[in-house]
Parts: structure tokens; sequence; C-alpha cells
């Protein structure tokens, strides 16, 4: 669901309960502001024993950290067998950019963590952070207000998850939004390197995913720029001639410049190829993308191999 009543979060997957004491310690050797604790709603759904950190609460920026002692509910409910899982799917309340099997996909391309899946079997419960500027607000109220900044958000957000990747009963990090999933030992080694190199923890924020098309051609995309309010990335490229770890880089360079420059692209318009100059791929602004989940991408191939995607594209990948 896009953004609305919350605007950036993440989860972590637990294996015991966490009480929102244990939280609140680990908050405050953090030097994070707790303002307001809160029992447990009537639907876990809509929010588990949380608390309410300060963000920016000058335009009522709050973190609302809650504990929630279920399995995490990949199907998002159904609107007529699980009404009140579904409602808050639509709503946001299990992340702005969350769908439907989400997490499972995050544990079939979990290319940095072969682990993930095995550790995601083992939970039974989990922390979710969300970021919001609507919680107590009035109704008239924005629910973005107009100098929200992303970038700070996903910084914010992504403290909050370092802080407490560490405590007992945490296993893992997964960010619905982009589908990651990261141990609490990567986690902090891709924080930390970037916090050090001035650049942005990408890979903690969106999963780049790695599919073969055919004997020949091979499909990798993004997941999760929405949360950077810029589209995801697909790429097609002739399986011999370029290397997945290369197309990776590039499609992280491409969403920096996404980020940094703010470009307008169009169909039909080129662009340079990884570790290429001449404009020698061509850009497609697509609705819907090749892969699960819907959004908004960015198609970038190859302009020799143009007829080869309008075949591929006619078929949706599963």
């Amino acid at each position: 669901m896009p953004k609305g009543m919350i605007s950036q979060s993440a989860v972590l997957l637990t294996t015991e309960s966490i009480s929102t004491t244990q939280l609140k310690e680990v908050l405050g050797k953090n030097n994070f502001t707790v303002v307001k604790e809160t029992p447990p709603g009537e639907a876990w759904q809509f929010g588990g024993a949380s608390l309410l950190i300060a963000y920016r609460p000058d335009i009522n920026g709050y973190v609302s950290i809650d504990v929630v002692n279920q399995l995490w509910p990949d199907s998002m409910g159904n609107p007529k067998t699980d009404f009140t899982t579904f409602g808050a799917w639509t709503t946001g309340w299990f992340g702005p950019w969350a769908y439907p099997m989400g997490l499972q996909r995050a544990r079939d391309h979990s290319w940095a963590w072969p682990k993930a899946n095995e550790v995601v079997n083992r939970h039974n419960g989990f922390v979710r952070i969300r970021l919001s500027y609507a919680f107590g607000a009035s109704k008239d109220a924005p629910v973005l207000p107009g100098n929200y900044d992303p970038l700070d958000e996903m910084n914010f957000v992504g403290q909050i998850a370092l802080a407490l990747l560490d405590m007992p009963g945490v296993l893992c990090y997964f960010n619905p939004n982009g589908e990651v999933l990261r141990d609490h030992s990567a986690y902090s080694r891709v924080w930390n390197e970037c916090k050090e190199g001035r650049y942005l923890p990408l890979s903690l924020w969106s999963n780049i995913r790695l599919f073969n098309l055919n004997d020949s051609l091979t499909f990798m995309d993004t997941v999760g720029n929405a949360q950077l309010d810029i589209m995801d990335i697909e790429a097609i490229f002739p399986s011999s001639r370029y290397s997945p770890g290369d197309v990776d880089y590039y499609l992280r360079n491409v969403t920096q410049y996404l980020i940094d420059a703010t470009p307008d692209f169009r169909t039909g318009q080129s662009i340079d190829g990884p570790n290429e100059t001449g404009l020698s791929w061509t850009i497609e602004v697509i609705d819907d993308g090749l892969v699960a989940p819907l959004r908004k991408v960015l198609r970038l191939y190859p302009k020799t191999i143009q007829r080869e995607v309008l075949e591929i594209v006619s078929r949706k990948v599963h």
C-alpha cells in the first residue's frame, strides 16, 4: 500500500515475547526519547503493546514501536475470511509498501544471507517500527507534511532497528517494503561501513533480485525504492555479455542518480549501460513491473535486444 498513515517502517522478527520495558531500556541507552507507552489494542494487527518515540515533534513526527506475538501475516489477510488483517494491510499498518508474500519473496531472494530461510522459520513474533505524522493529529492535518524527508526518515528508522537488533529474542531485520532480510551482524556491518563512507545503505532498504528469463537473457530488479519516492529499476540483459555483479552495482548507481538528480525519464530515452558509455541502453517507464509486487518501474535494456525483450514482457514472471 502507498504511503499514508505510515510513512516508513521496519520489522524485527522474534523468537520470544519482548516487553516494552526491555525496549525502553535499550532505546534510552541509545538516546531515543520515549514520550508515551500504550497497552495492546483489541486487534494485534493494528497495534500490540507499544512505545512512542519522538522523531520530529515539530511536525508531529513520531515512531511507534510495538510488540506482536504472532507470525508475520505474509498473506496480508483476506477481505472475506480475515478482514481485520486485510484492513490493517490496506491502510498501511504492515508497511507503506508491503505486499502479500513479501516475506516469502525476501526469503527466496536473500542472496546476501543464505541462512535467511532457516532463521525466518524460527520466528513466532515481531516488533514493528512505524513512522507517522498522523499519530494523534487533527482530522484536517496533512498525512505527509510538505517538508518531510524520506532519506532522513529511513535513517532514523534504521538507527532504531540497529539499536534493537542485538536484544535477546530478536532473530533478524526484515524490511517489508523492500523485501530485505539481514541478521544483526550483516546489518550492523553494512550500516557502519555506509556511515563511515558517507553513502546510503541501499542494500538494507531495497532488495535486488535475479531471474533467468531463458537460456540467453537475465533479469534483475530492485524492490523498495518507493520508500525514497523514486521508481524501482529493472534490467534485462544478455547473460553472456554482462555479469550479475556488474548489473547489481549498476542498479544501485542508477538508484543513487534518481535520488540525487531526480531526472524526468521517459520511454524512448537512452542511457549508458553497465561500465559503458554511448547511451547504448534504452529506457522504458512502465506502470507495472515484470515481477511482483505491483509497482511502477524504470525498465532498462540494451538496444540490441529490443525484439527479445518485447517477446519476454508479453508474459509475467512468477
